[in-house]
């Protein structure tokens, strides 16, 4: 019995290692290794290329608002490094004569070396012909890999091997496409495009001969290539047969999501429309996908009807709870639809819900700014308008795109508009303050100062609150043993408490009014300087003493708010196109302006603006009182002479001339009449070629007799109304240096 199975063992041992053999074609050999092949090596590197491919898809994060790549994978220039092995002799894609093996720390690595295992161990290339049937699934699981390892070349060479050795395998058409694929990858999209081609017109170009899921696979790379050679039509017509089966959900939506944002840039609204409906009914479609149709659905709204049947879902989505990701943007497309229908508050509304969306992006964030900034600058909100343009500003990412630099240039040009309504909006308050008597003063800081009073209190008591209840309101709390007893029994929270009590109020003794600021005691504070620097905050006098009471200084408020106000006019007029607030600075400084250089090309602006909005009696009311009184001037022979134009009024010569005459003033340090002899000639000379000259003479003077800020305005204002000139070029060298 004994000798029995020691023979029945030998023999079975004898056919294990017998068909372990990749030399010998027998039947148990060729079953041996395609077993082995299948279900141990390429099933262990399968799943490896299926765990890369997950962490490609978690990791990659697609941006909604521009056109999404066909296919979700971004390929980098620098070339990822892969592990190299002992290949030698195991035909295309292989090579070299490395003794060591270099262990795969990628999941595409393991996979490729999965690959290299089973062609190098399972392979039967006897006679030229392959007898394991798992070896081609081996080579392409390898191109595969190397594709996404962005080695593009070994893995045209690995595919190549298949199609070359096995002509009739079933995978044959997936390698051609994966080819193409990696040849689209590395530029050569022609030869893509022909190969595919090819393939769609095997088998007596029958294309129906081929099963679904290849015609899927050849449409959609053939619509990669073309979009590398801009062909936007022949993107669709492989887009829309490539979704007309829609057997790979991820890849079919995706498809269908490209194809609907194509028709939505074409602005074939019911093409976009109905894409994105078949894609929101696509069942097996993933959600992001979903979700992202119904908002690209309120973009490409077309009509009130349609609009509103969108509004009603829109509101409907934001209601659901699995939805609240995607907040911000539904808010946003809800304020979208509704400025589309000029329910501007609500617009607002909405777009003020999608800033506070907990999981909003800062893209969305940078639309939400522009759409409230927009519609603020529409208002001729203009300072609003800016504060939105600089939030903006601050949470874009991608500063070098053209919406962006866009947007930088409109905040620029409402620089100087922001600086000289500062200016107006500040000497307004001192002159009025300046105009009370003293008991108004005394009244008018006292009610300020019991404010600020009261804001301190309310901001002490609710640092107190988050340190003694920190838990309780979701922030850190100081108590640790103490959980749960009185605040004053938190030695802690106590120290912290009597902190922030004498750096609002300083150290006070206990008596009644120990508020007032006579009952510091400065000396006994730790901190005295600290103490004094808060308690002037709530000084009464301190702020009485700041009021100016000299009439030069009084007379120079109202004269730079004057010339503010003229500053203003002509912005609002010549370069945001707003007459009507051009109007109401210009009338409020001819009622209020004290400068006789002033007084004609006021009445100027104001004849031209009033033109503009259609009101003859005004207009007629300027004209006649530049004709009266300043018959002699260029502003009048100009309106006698409309027709003509006004290069023949105002020669070359003459304003080179009147140029060197307002520059010796300036050498001669007269910057306030340089200014104003500036403003008197522009006007005259709208089309000269010498105006970014007076322009930059202006801000110069400015920066002579003005503050720096004021200086820098000047100085942005010619460098982004004449940044082409050698004027403008040289402001933005000075805006430079002043804003280090």
């Amino acid at each position: 019995m004994k000798y029995t199975k020691k023979i029945v063992f030998i023999a079975v041992a004898f056919v294990l290692l017998y068909s372990c053999s990749s030399r010998k074609d027998t039947v148990i050999n060729r079953n041996w290794h395609s077993l082995n092949t299948k279900f141990n090596v390429l099933f262990n590197g399968k799943l490896s290329f299926d765990k890369g491919l997950q962490s490609i898809n978690d990791q990659y994060k697609d941006d909604w608002f521009q056109q999404l790549p066909i296919e979700p994978i971004e390929f980098t220039e620098d070339k990822i490094e892969v592990p190299k092995f002992n290949n030698s002799g195991m035909g295309a894609g292989f090579g070299g004569n490395e003794t060591e093996e270099k262990k795969a720390s990628t999941p595409f690595g393991i996979a490729e070396e999965k690959a290299v295992k089973a062609i190098q161990k399972h392979g039967m290339n006897i006679n030229g012909i392959e007898r394991n049937s798992q070896i081609d699934e081996a080579y392409l699981l390898l191109g595969k890999s190397r594709y996404y390892e962005q080695r593009f070349i070994p893995a045209i060479e690995a595919f190549n091997y298949i199609i070359a050795s096995y002509p009739y395998a079933s995978l044959i058409n997936e390698t051609k496409i994966w080819r193409a694929k990696a040849n689209i990858r590395n530029d050569n999209e022609e030869l893509a495009i022909e190969s595919l081609k090819l393939l769609l017109e095997i088998r007596d170009g029958l294309e129906e001969d081929l099963p679904e899921e290849i015609k899927e696979q050849a449409h959609t790379a053939l619509a990669m290539a073309y979009v590398k050679t801009d062909s936007l039509q022949k993107v669709k017509e492989h887009l829309i047969k490539a979704t007309k089966t829609l057997n790979n959900k991820n890849q079919g939506a995706r498809n269908l999501f490209v194809l609907g944002q194509i028709y939505g840039s074409e602005n074939k609204k019911d093409s976009a429309l109905y894409v994105f409906n078949k894609l929101i009914n696509f069942k097996k479609a993933p959600y992001k996908y979903k979700m992202h149709a119904n908002i690209e659905l309120a973009k490409n709204s077309t009509n009130d009807s349609t609009s509103a049947a969108i509004l009603l879902k829109m509101q409907d989505l934001i209601e659901v709870r699995e939805n609240r990701p995607y907040l911000d943007e539904l808010y946003f497309q809800v304020g979208y639809l509704y400025e589309n229908k000029d329910s501007i508050n609500l617009a607002i509304d909405y777009y003020n819900k999608s800033l506070r969306a907990d999981a909003g992006g800062d893209k969305q964030k940078t639309f939400t700014y522009e759409r409230l900034g927009n519609l603020k600058f529409e208002n001729s909100e203009y300072l609003l308008a800016s504060s939105y343009y600089d939030s903006l500003l601050t949470v874009a990412k991608d500063t070098l795109s053209l919406r962006i630099r866009r947007i930088k240039r409109k905040r620029k040009n409402l620089s100087s508009l922001i600086q000289f309504e500062n200016t107006v909006t500040q000497n307004d308050s001192i002159i009025r303050i300046a105009s009370m008597s003293k008991d108004a003063q005394k009244l008018y800081f006292q009610n300020y100062i019991d404010s600020i009073k009261k804001r301190d209190e309310e901001l002490a008591q609710l640092r107190l609150n988050q340190q003694a209840f920190g838990n309780s309101f979701g922030g850190s709390s100081l108590q640790t043993n103490t959980k749960g007893k009185w605040y004053f029994y938190n030695p802690q929270s106590l120290n912290f408490g009597k902190t922030e009590f004498i750096k609002v109020w300083g150290n006070r003794k206990l008596e009644d009014d120990w508020r007032w600021s006579s009952k510091l005691d400065i000396r006994s504070s730790k901190d005295s300087t600290q103490v004094a620097q808060q308690s002037s905050r709530y000084d009464l006098a301190s702020y009485i003493e700041k009021i100016p009471t000299d009439q030069k200084v009084i007379d120079t408020l109202k004269l730079d708010r004057n010339q503010a106000l003229y500053e203003l006019g002509v912005i609002y007029k010549e370069q945001f196109k707003d007459p009507k607030l051009a109007i109401k600075r210009l009338e409020r400084v001819s009622k209020l302006n004290s400068k006789k250089e002033l007084i004609l090309p006021i009445n100027w602006h104001l004849y031209q603006a009033y033109q503009t909005i259609g009101d003859k009696v005004a207009s007629e009311k300027h004209k006649n009182f530049i004709l009266t009184n300043y018959s002699d001037t260029k502003f009048a022979q100009i309106i006698k002479n409309p027709g003509k134009p006004i290069e023949e009024e105002v020669t070359v010569n003459e304003v080179e001339t009147k140029y060197k005459e307002i520059y010796y003033l300036y050498k001669e340090d007269k910057f306030e009449e340089t200014v104003a002899k500036i403003d008197e000639i522009l006007p005259t000379i709208q089309n000269s070629k010498l105006i970014p000259k007076f322009e930059l003479l202006k801000a110069y003077a400015i920066g002579k007799y003005k503050d720096q800020e004021t200086y820098k305005v000047a100085m942005n204002f010619v460098a982004v109304s004449y940044g082409n000139t050698e004027e403008g070029k040289k402001a933005k060298e000075i805006v430079k240096r002043l804003t280090k």
